[in-house]
């Protein structure tokens, strides 16, 4: 396979709008991924979000995410990176917007035990990404993710594992699909709001158990719950590719 093909490619009928004309410039593996979702408070979320975000909604309540995931294979569409900084766990705190016709996930954090992507993301993305040490561990029949940030007291740990043997695909209308197949990002960089779009195929779903041990996200994100219980899904991970940001225009 060629530096400029990606097998995510091969799969665009599902996507909600045509890929972006310009070429691909990253691509990635997001691996062994929990989907933690929570009914949120909507006055204290659009209270963290910038005003040219529009706050999505499910069954009347707008909702976040902590996702916590391995990272792997990131390179350039050019060249691989050192093999010490290709994979690494990581652990994202989102929410859900649109910015025109385009559906997307706005992130509170990203922790990622990882340097060199945490100053790079945050320089040139105005992503908030924080260095954080993190542990995933595979045991015959689940996952023990913790992750400490190393600024402030945020901490992470859960368990987690697939109830279900079968993967599924999200149906049309469902919350699943609502909440899955977002394939941009939005965020305030150096030089204003962007959009960051991203293809991958379709998320490849189960249903999971988590047994979430300690989490101080919220309280770091500002952020009250309306449900403690979330609505909890695993998946083994798609491939992925990123293209370069567009600029958005600026607010009034």
């Amino acid at each position: 396979m060629s530096r400029s093909t990606h097998p995510s490619l091969t799969q665009l009928q599902h996507r909600p709008w045509p890929l972006p004309s310009a070429p691909w410039n990253w691509r990635q593996s997001w691996l062994d991924l929990a989907f933690l979702h929570y009914r949120v408070e909507w006055a204290t979320l659009r209270a963290q979000l910038p005003n040219w975000l529009e706050l999505d909604e499910f069954d009347g309540t707008p909702w976040v995410t902590i996702v916590p995931f391995k990272m792997a294979n990131l390179r350039t569409r050019a060249a691989s990176w050192f093999p010490p900084l290709a994979s690494f766990p990581e652990l994202n705190l989102r929410t859900y917007v649109t910015v025109g016709d385009k559906p997307g996930v706005w992130f509170f954090s990203l922790d990622a035990d990882c340097l060199p992507l945490v100053i790079a993301a945050r320089r040139w993305f105005g992503l908030p990404y924080w260095k954080a040490s993190i542990h995933l561990h595979r045991t015959p029949d689940a996952f023990q993710f913790t992750c400490r940030r190393s600024a402030g007291e945020a901490l992470f740990e859960a368990r987690y594992q697939p109830a279900s043997n079968s993967p599924f695909f999200a149906a049309p209308g469902s919350f699943e699909k609502w909440a899955s197949e977002r394939y941009c990002l939005y965020s305030t960089s150096p030089n204003g709001p962007i959009r960051l779009e991203v293809h991958h195929g379709p998320w490849p779903i189960q249903r999971a158990t988590v047994e979430v041990r300690k989490s101080d996200l919220w309280k770091a994100a500002g952020l009250t719950l309306l449900d403690p219980s979330p609505r909890c899904y695993y998946s083994s991970g798609v491939e992925v590719v990123s293209f370069p940001p567009e600029r958005l225009a600026s607010p009034c």
